[in-house]
């Protein structure tokens, strides 16, 4: 079983910044899938960043592309997203997700990849 507890969300002004941690307790971390997604009252969950198990393979939303970092340090089972210049669209629960199989065929960016969601933590950027 693995249990994902994201943390790091908070309030900041536009052009701020936010790191948000994802701690993952599974004993397959470091060849699990993670990723981020978001999602803002009365919208769709977004896809925002994802990261292979090896680190290799990074993947971002088009709408965070230049401003939003992922990455992993598989020594603490963590997987981290680094904010950068935040806009207030960027206002959304943001959650963490991990796939252990090595197998899921749909792409990074489709939540149906991902077995695992954290509960989420609060993101607001006011501008």
């Amino acid at each position: 079983q693995v249990h994902l507890v994201e943390s790091g969300g908070g309030l900041v002004q536009a052009g701020g910044s936010l790191r948000l941690s994802c701690a993952n307790s599974g004993r397959t971390f470091s060849s699990s899938d993670m990723g981020w997604f978001r999602q803002a009252p009365g919208k769709e969950r977004e896809f925002v960043a994802a990261t292979s198990g090896s680190g290799y393979s990074l993947v971002y939303g088009d709408s965070v592309k230049g401003r939003f970092t992922i990455s992993r340090d598989n020594a603490k089972n963590t997987v981290y997203l680094q904010m950068n210049s935040l806009k207030p669209e960027d206002t959304a629960v943001y959650f963490c997700a991990a796939n252990p199989n090595p197998y899921r065929t749909n792409a990074y960016t489709s939540p149906g990849r991902y077995d695992y969601w954290g509960q989420g933590t609060q993101v607001t950027v006011s501008s």
